[in-house]
């Protein structure tokens, strides 16, 4: 890898290859380094995807096989630390190879790791979404953190205050445009599930835990949803068959992480 940055098509991400002209406007670095924290301080919109994640096969409800809420809102403990180790030990990296090749680095991981959360989702695999948005984005996270940082420091020595102040804005103002954008997305890919029919209309079966209703065909697993729940998909209250619906948070990842692969990138391009 370092011999392909060395020369080849990789060789704009050399430190000496970032050298700015005389003339080059220092203004132009602040946009470019809050747009990147707009996309990483999006971890803190985390919130956003606990209750679709606690009913991936129920959707309108929790069902038997869906993972619990304890299982997941440790993903984003786990970032938080990978986020602390990478800039710690990142530093000192991003001193030697540039901030350019950090940042490309840093998308690299942030993005990679929702895609492989995304992959995670849909075949309810939570170890992968641990590993990678846990793991793989949380170190993107600290890596993308200390980037931009160090880059306007060294822009603004007059004023280092100032332009660490501006790089922490846009880390803050990532979960203020990340949580509702996201839930937006979950929204426009959510699918409703099958509805049976009200609860007092069907024959309902409980066996270890789960919900069945007794049809012709057999039986069928369900779960009842309260008229709050079913609302949220334009649906009744009553039972629907699990697995036949969609939260939308698999898509949702996917489609966040081409925007992460791609907005922090530009500045180093």
């Amino acid at each position: 890898m370092s011999q392909n940055i060395k020369s080849g098509m990789l060789s704009f991400l050399r430190k000496e290859n970032i050298v700015a002209p005389k003339d080059y406007n220092r203004w132009r670095i602040p946009p470019a380094s809050i747009a990147i924290h707009l996309c990483i301080g999006s971890v803190y919109a985390w919130s956003v995807f606990n209750p679709p994640l606690t009913r991936e096969f129920g959707v309108v409800a929790s069902s038997a096989g869906d993972w619990s809420l304890s299982s997941v809102v440790w993903i984003f403990s786990v970032a938080i630390v990978c986020l602390g180790l990478a800039a710690a030990l990142g530093g000192k990296w991003l001193e030697r190879v540039g901030p350019r090749y950090v940042g490309v680095v840093a998308a690299t991981l942030w993005g990679g790791g929702f895609i492989i959360g995304s992959f995670g989702i849909s075949t309810h695999q939570l170890w992968l979404v641990y590993l990678g948005y846990g793991v793989f984005g949380g170190c993107g996270l600290g890596l993308g953190y200390v980037s931009p940082v160090s880059t306007l420091i060294r822009w603004f020595p007059d004023r280092r205050g100032m332009a660490t102040g501006m790089a922490i804005m846009g880390f803050g103002g990532g979960a203020m445009i990340g949580a509702p954008l996201k839930q937006w997305l979950l929204s426009l890919y959510q699918i409703a599930p099958d509805y049976l029919g009200a609860e007092s209309t069907l024959q309902l079966i409980t066996e270890n835990g789960r919900r069945f209703v007794q049809t012709a065909s057999g039986k069928i697993e369900v779960v009842i949803a309260t008229a709050q729940q079913a609302e949220d998909f334009g649906g009744d209250a009553g039972a629907y068959i699990v697995g036949t619906g969609n939260t939308g948070a698999s898509a949702t990842f996917m489609t966040v992480s081409y925007t992460h692969l791609t907005l922090p990138t530009t500045p180093y391009v």
